[in-house]
C-alpha cells in the first residue's frame, strides 16, 4: 500500500511571512530613499536651475509706479505690469480668512507641502481637489511659470515642493501672504491685490468688505473663469465667490446665518480700468514722464558689478511720486471742459453746414492741400507703413481705402468704417482745449487738462500747444507801463488813432493798429482800456516803453522769448506762447511780482519708502509788489466792466453759446477776479486768464489749424470760447469748501504810491470830471 507523501511546507502555509514582510521594507525604504534622492537632485538643480538665497531674498517683480495727487489719491500707474505692492498689514482679516479657507486651510500647520492633501490628491487623482498650498502657488508664480505638460509638469512640481519649503525658512507666513497676493494677475492690468481692488471696486485694499474679497480670493482659481466683470463669467464668480463663504464657514471664521446672509448678496462691481489712457489728468501724466525722464537721467541709481551706471525704471522699481495736482480739483476741470465743449461744437457744427470747405475757412485749395498733406505725413499709419519699407506711393493709397476704426464723439466713442483720409478731415473739425490751474505762491500745479481726450487727441495743448495769445498778452505791457512810467489806473489817453513810425522801435512800416469794435474817440482810462482791449491805447504806451523791456519782463517771467520779435505789435499779443508759460507768468501778478516756477511733483519715493527727491521752489523778484497790484487792479476792470463782465453781472437774452434764453449767466462771482480775455485774428483763438488771491487758472480754446474757427467774433472771442470752462470750474470749486480757494481781496501793499481810487484820484491839483490825461 502506497504511502501519502505530506504536502510540502510554504512560508503561506507556516504563516511565516518574513519573506514579503523584508520585500515591503525594502520597498518602503527604497521608495522613500527615492524621494529623498529625487528631492536631492532638485535641490542640486537637476530639474532646472533653482532660485539662489539672494534671488529668494529678492524674488523678481515688476512694480508699478504710482501717482499719487496732493490729497492722497492715486492718480495713475506707469507699468509694465500694473502692480502696487502691499504689505500684510495692509491687507484686510476678512481677505486673509477668505484665502486660507478657501485655497490652503492648513495654511498655518504645515511647512510649504500639506503631506495630507497631497495624499488626498494622489488617492482621488485630484478629483476632491489639488494639493498645492498658498506657498506652493507662489512658488510657481515667482520661479516656475506656467504649467508644464508630461513629465515636465512632474519636475516642475518637485521644483515648486523645493522652492516652497525653502520660501517658508526664509519668510513667515504673513509675508508669503502678501506675495502671493501681491503677485496674481487678476485681468484688466489688475496686478496684484491693490490693483484689484481698485479696478474691481474702486477702493484701496485695506478697504475691502467681507463680499468683495470673497470675490478677489473666488478670482484665484481662474481669474477670466471666475471675473466679475465679463458678462460671460458673471455667474460663476458669484458662485465662486459662495463657495468662499461655504469654505469660511466650514473653517469656523464666519456663521451659517452670516454665510447665508452673504450669498444673499448681489455681485457689485465698480469697474475702474487703469489703463495708461483711462482716469483722471491723463495728459497731465503723460508730460510728468518727460518730468521723469530727465530726473531720472540726471539721478543714477547706483553701480553694477562692473561699474557701469545704473538707472530707476518708472515701469518695474515702484517708486512713487507725489505730484501737486488736487484729484478733486483735476476732476472738477475735465468736468467744465466736458461741459462747455460739446455745446460749443454743436454751434460750431451748425455754422458749417454751408461751408464748402469745412471745417476751413478763409484759405485756398492748395492751402487745403497742404494741411492734409502734412497730417498724413505726421500719422502713425505713415510712420509705420514706412518703416515696414513701403513705398510713398503705396501709402498715399491707402489713405483711400476704407477701413474699420473707432472715433471720437462728445457722445461716446462710435464703431465705423471710413478712409483714413476722412477721418483726418473728421478730427480736423473738432475745437480743442487747454487749462492749466496753479497756485501763485507755490508754484504747484492743480489741475492739468491737456485736450478733449488722450485717446484719440495726444497733442498737449498745455505745454506743447503754442499758439497767438492775443490781448491776454497785454498786462505784460501795462505792467512795464506801470513798473517804469508809475501809471495809474485812473490816468487817461486819447482814444484815438496813434501811428508807431517805420524805422520806430524796430518797425519796417507805419504801424497804427485800430480797435477790434472800431470804437474809438475821446478820453479813456488806463483801467477802462485794459477791460475793453483798446489797441489805440496799447499803441500808445508800447511807443513809450519800447517793445525791448515788455520782452525783457515775459522772459524773467518764465516766457520762451527766443521767437518774440522786438515790434510794437507784439502788444496786441501777436507772440505764440503756451498755456503753461500764460499761467505761469500771470502767477507773479497775484504773488506781489514774485515768479515762482511751476512745481509739478512734490517727491519720489523708492519702493521702500526712502525720499530720492524734495522739490525746492524756484523763484525770483520780476515786478515791484505796487507794479503787480497795480496791474491787477486794472485787470479787475476785465471782470466788472469788460469783456469777463458776463462772470458777475445779471444778463437777459439768448446765451450765444447754448442759444437758449437766461437770466444771467450761471455764475455770480462778486469776490475778487483779476483776468484777461484773448481774442486772435480771424477768431482761431480764444483764451481767458482768471486770478484770484491764491489760484491762477488759465483757459484755451481753437481748432487744430488755425483755418479751423467761427467765422464772427459774436462766437469767436475768448468770453464765449474759453471763458466759460474758467467760469464753471471756479464755481465749483469755490463750492468745496476744503479746496480753500480764496475769495478775499488781493494782498494790498503798505506803501502803496500809485492812486488807484479814481473816484477821489487828483493830479497835480487838478479835480476834474476825468482823470488828468498822461503826457505822451
Amino acid at each position: 500500500m502506497a504511502t501519502k507523501k505530506a504536502p510540502k511546507k510554504t512560508a503561506e502555509s507556516s504563516g511565516d511571512y518574513s519573506k514579503y514582510i523584508s520585500w515591503f521594507w525594502r520597498l518602503f525604504v527604497g521608495g522613500i530613499a527615492l524621494v529623498v534622492l529625487v528631492f536631492l537632485l532638485a535641490s542640486w538643480n537637476a530639474f532646472g536651475e533653482l532660485p539662489t538665497f539672494e534671488e529668494l531674498e529678492n524674488p523678481e517683480s515688476n512694480l508699478a509706479t504710482k501717482i499719487i495727487s496732493v490729497d492722497g489719491k492715486q492718480l495713475g500707474t506707469y507699468y509694465n505690469e500694473n502692480r502696487t505692492p502691499v504689505k500684510y498689514e495692509q491687507l484686510p482679516q476678512n481677505l486673509v480668512d477668505a484665502l486660507v479657507a478657501t485655497e490652503d486651510e492648513r495654511y498655518y500647520d504645515h511647512s510649504g507641502i500639506d503631506f495630507r492633501g497631497t495624499t488626498r490628491a494622489f488617492a482621488y487623482l485630484g478629483q476632491k481637489g489639488g494639493a498645492s498650498t498658498v506657498t506652493q502657488q507662489l512658488a510657481k508664480l515667482l520661479f516656475t511659470g506656467q504649467a508644464a505638460r508630461g513629465w515636465k509638469r512632474y519636475a516642475q512640481k518637485i521644483k515648486e515642493y523645493v522652492i516652497a519649503t525653502r520660501l517658508e525658512r526664509q519668510y513667515t507666513k504673513q509675508e508669503i501672504i502678501a506675495m502671493y497676493l501681491n503677485k496674481q494677475d487678476f485681468l484688466f492690468n489688475a496686478i496684484g491685490v491693490s490693483s484689484a481692488a481698485r479696478i474691481y471696486f474702486n477702493k484701496d485694499v485695506e478697504d475691502l468688505e467681507l463680499h468683495e474679497s470673497a470675490v478677489i480670493v473666488a478670482m484665484l482659481k481662474n481669474p477670466r473663469q471666475y471675473n466679475p466683470y465679463r458678462k460671460i463669467s458673471r455667474e460663476k464668480s458669484l458662485g465662486r465667490r459662495n463657495q468662499v463663504f461655504k469654505q469660511m464657514e466650514k473653517n469656523g471664521m464666519i456663521t451659517t446665518a452670516e454665510k447665508d446672509s452673504l450669498q444673499a448678496l448681489p455681485m457689485e462691481v465698480k469697474f475702474t480700468p487703469e489703463g495708461h489712457a483711462d482716469g483722471i489728468a491723463t495728459y497731465f501724466r503723460e508730460n510728468l514722464k518727460k518730468f521723469m525722464a530727465s530726473w531720472i537721467k540726471e539721478n543714477p541709481k547706483g553701480e553694477d558689478l562692473e561699474g557701469n551706471l545704473t538707472y530707476y525704471n518708472i515701469y518695474r522699481d515702484g517708486l512713487t511720486i507725489t505730484t501737486t495736482i488736487d484729484s478733486r480739483m483735476q476732476k472738477i476741470a475735465e468736468d467744465a471742459v466736458a461741459a462747455h465743449m460739446p455745446r460749443l461744437q454743436k454751434e460750431f457744427d451748425r455754422q458749417n453746414e454751408k461751408n464748402k470747405t469745412a471745417p476751413f475757412r478763409d484759405i485756398e485749395e492748395e492751402d487745403v492741400d497742404r494741411i492734409f498733406n502734412n497730417a498724413i505725413k505726421s500719422s502713425s499709419r505713415w510712420r509705420k507703413m514706412k518703416a515696414q519699407g513701403k513705398s510713398e506711393d503705396a501709402i498715399r493709397k491707402s489713405f483711400d481705402i476704407k477701413t474699420d476704426m473707432t472715433i471720437f464723439s462728445w457722445g461716446g466713442e462710435i464703431d465705423t468704417v471710413m478712409t483714413p483720409r476722412d477721418s483726418i478731415r473728421y478730427y480736423k473739425k473738432f475745437l480743442r482745449t487747454g487749462m492749466m490751474s496753479m497756485v501763485p505762491q507755490t508754484g504747484e500745479v492743480r489741475a492739468w487738462v491737456g485736450g478733449n481726450n488722450m485717446t484719440h487727441f495726444q497733442y498737449d495743448h498745455v505745454q506743447l500747444g503754442k499758439r497767438q495769445v492775443g490781448s491776454t498778452f497785454k498786462p505784460f505791457l501795462y505792467a512795464t507801463a506801470v513798473d517804469q512810467l508809475k501809471i495809474s489806473p485812473c490816468d487817461t489817453l486819447p482814444n484815438t488813432i496813434y501811428c508807431i513810425a517805420a524805422g520806430s522801435h524796430g518797425n519796417t512800416k507805419d504801424w497804427c493798429p485800430e480797435n477790434s469794435g472800431g470804437e474809438m474817440g475821446g478820453m479813456i482810462t488806463m483801467k477802462k482800456a485794459l477791460a475793453e482791449s483798446v489797441n489805440t491805447v496799447s499803441a500808445r504806451l508800447m511807443d513809450k516803453v519800447g517793445p525791448e523791456p515788455v520782452i525783457d519782463l515775459v522772459s524773467k517771467l518764465g516766457v520762451d522769448t527766443s521767437k518774440i520779435p522786438a515790434v510794437p505789435s507784439i502788444a496786441l499779443g501777436t507772440a505764440d506762447l503756451s498755456l503753461y508759460e500764460m499761467v505761469s507768468a500771470y502767477g507773479a501778478f497775484a504773488n506781489q511780482g514774485v515768479y515762482v516756477k511751476p512745481q509739478i511733483v512734490s517727491t519720489i519715493q523708492d519702493k521702500n519708502g526712502t525720499i530720492l527727491y524734495q522739490h525746492v521752489p524756484e523763484t525770483r523778484d520780476v515786478l515791484s509788489a505796487e507794479s503787480a497790484y497795480v496791474t491787477l487792479q486794472m485787470m479787475e476792470g476785465v471782470t466788472r466792466s469788460g469783456s469777463g463782465s458776463r462772470l458777475r453781472h445779471t444778463w437777459r437774452g439768448k446765451d450765444p453759446v447754448y442759444r437758449k434764453a437766461v437770466t444771467g449767466y450761471p455764475y455770480g462771482f462778486t469776490n475778487a477776479i483779476a483776468g484777461k480775455t484773448g481774442t486772435t485774428q480771424n477768431q482761431s483763438d480764444g483764451w481767458f486768464m482768471g486770478i484770484v488771491p491764491n489760484l491762477v487758472t488759465g483757459v484755451w480754446v481753437g481748432g487744430d489749424d488755425r483755418a479751423v474757427h467761427f467765422p464772427g467774433i459774436n462766437y469767436g472771442q475768448g468770453a464765449t470760447m474759453a471763458l466759460p470752462i474758467w467760469g464753471m470750474y471756479m464755481k465749483d470749486v469755490y463750492e468745496n469748501k476744503d479746496l480753500k480757494i480764496s475769495k478775499s481781496e488781493f494782498d494790498k501793499p503798505k506803501d502803496l504810491s500809485i492812486t488807484i481810487d479814481c473816484d477821489n484820484y487828483k493830479s497835480e491839483g487838478v479835480n476834474d470830471e476825468l482823470p488828468d490825461e498822461l503826457d505822451f
